[in-house]
C-alpha cells in the first residue's frame, strides 16, 4: 500500500485534528514523522514537518474533502 502526503504540520496538534477529522469522516489516516519534534521555549515543533498521509486510494477524495471543509 502507498501513502500519498495530503498534509504537512509543523504543530502537533495540529496534525492530530487533520488525522481526526479524516478519520471521523471513514478515511483512513497516518501520522508520520511525529516523534520529530523541538521544543524551544514551551513551544514544540516539528522538525521538517509532520506528515498526514492516506493510501493512495483515498488521496483524492481526501483532498477534496479538505478544500470543501475549509470553504
Amino acid at each position: 500500500m502507498e501513502l500519498i502526503t495530503i498534509s504537512t504540520a509543523f504543530n502537533p496538534a495540529d496534525a492530530q485534528l487533520t488525522r481526526s477529522r479524516l478519520e471521523a469522516a471513514g478515511f483512513h489516516p497516518f501520522i508520520k514523522n511525529e516523534i520529530a519534534g523541538m521544543v524551544f521555549e514551551g513551544y514544540v515543533m516539528g522538525v521538517g514537518g509532520i506528515q498526514v498521509q492516506v493510501p493512495e486510494d483515498e488521496a483524492a477524495e481526501v483532498k477534496e474533502f479538505l478544500e470543501s471543509s475549509t470553504e
